[in-house]
């Protein structure tokens, strides 16, 4: 199936929880996905989770809707590549020991030949 790749550069919850809907959905009909975070979204990839804190975390919970939390654990069930960009990391002042597990550090071009001639989404 045709790759997708999706890159996350927006600031706070709804672009982080659709880059990982969309993440997940792709992953689970068969597609090989890349979700790649650079600067603001960066967040999504920290091990200390400051996007789980936001108020529209339990208000997707609480209608139903699953959150980044649930979603996250998915992407990893689901094999989905997660990579921090290694310059967004240096603009944001980010160290990889602040990454959550399983996330690499790499840059734009490990990205691109990760995804190929396959479909990129921006959010």
């Amino acid at each position: 199936m045709t790759p997708l790749g999706i890159l996350l550069r927006g600031a706070g919850h709804e672009p982080a929880h659709y880059a990982l809907v969309l993440a997940t959905a792709a992953a689970a009909v068969g597609r090989p996905v890349t979700l790649f975070a650079t600067n603001a979204g960066l967040a999504l990839f920290r091990r200390d989770a400051p996007l789980l804190a936001d108020p529209r975390e339990a208000l997707l919970e609480a209608r139903a809707v699953a959150g980044i939390a649930t979603l996250a654990e998915a992407a990893e069930e689901l094999g989905i590549r997660r990579i921090a960009c290694e310059a967004g990391m240096r603009a944001e002042g980010i160290a990889a020991p602040e990454l959550a597990k399983g996330v690499e550090v790499a840059g734009v071009v490990t990205f691109l030949g990760a995804v190929g001639t396959g479909q990129l989404l921006s959010l």
